[in-house]
């Protein structure tokens, strides 16, 4: 009942985002109260039969379908998309292919898919365009790859949880997963890898790093699953979340 629940509130906030609406807006189109609304899409909501069917009309739905979408929501097991988030530096890249392998499943990494989507690297849609085009970019090639990949290892970008819209998505369908580290192995893995950009022209970079992670944290742990990398270095890692999705 639970993961039906959250499934179910997961599905009437990935609705109401896609067509542009606040609590209060759908509060008002259903005639079911903000905070009652607010407590649903948390996965709280023990709702009737009769608010079901309100918020489902106001969204343009029928209640049963919604409850039909969040129910295979529920139901699904490991034929689903994967999705790990983290900072750079939580292992993302190294135990993403590892655990596709592990799963039988094959490994994308999204920024790969938005560079062979627009032709640009990452740092120049940055640089050329902002982060408002870059977020945009985003959530198409999300949306292209959860219709064509129904069962896949994602890789995401770091940023991608305060993507209110991109977030809810991923959470709707896929199994989310928090590579949690400590913020020194972050910015180690990162140097280790060869990459000195991080400390380039900004001495304070650590320190910004540190408060990076912090102001995160709370969207980062709302994924599903959480595996402490630095607890359980790269290779326990995977065999925990393999032994975590395969008993989901």
């Amino acid at each position: 009942m639970d993961r039906l629940l959250t499934q179910l509130g997961l599905r009437v906030r990935l609705l109401r985002l896609e067509q542009g609406l606040s609590l209060r807006q759908l509060a008002e189109r259903s005639g079911v109260s903000e905070r009652y609304l607010s407590e649903l899409e948390a996965g709280r909501g023990n709702i009737s039969v009769l608010r079901l069917s309100q918020v489902a009309a106001a969204l343009g739905q029928s209640g049963g379908a919604l409850l039909l979408d969040a129910e295979r929501g529920a139901r699904a097991g490991s034929a689903r998309v994967v999705a790990l988030l983290g900072l750079r530096g939580a292992g993302k890249s190294t135990i993403g292919p590892r655990l596709a392998s592990r799963l039988q499943l094959p490994f994308f990494e999204l920024d790969g898919l938005i560079e062979a989507a627009a032709g640009l690297t990452v740092g120049e849609i940055f640089a050329l365009h902002g982060e408002a085009t870059y977020r945009r970019l985003e959530l198409e090639a999300l949306r292209r790859f959860l219709v064509e990949q129904p069962a896949a290892v994602l890789a995401t970008g770091g940023g991608i949880v305060g993507h209110e819209e991109a977030f809810a998505l991923l959470q709707d369908r896929a199994v989310t997963v928090w590579l949690r580290a400590h913020p020194d192995d972050h910015w180690d893995r990162v140097v280790g890898q060869g990459d000195v950009r991080p400390m380039a022209d900004n001495p304070a970079a650590r320190r910004e790093l540190r408060a990076i992670l912090g102001a995160r944290e709370p969207l980062y742990s709302r994924a599903r699953h959480v595996v402490d990398t630095s607890a359980l270095g790269l290779g326990g890692s995977v065999d925990a979340l393999v032994s975590t999705l395969s008993g989901s």
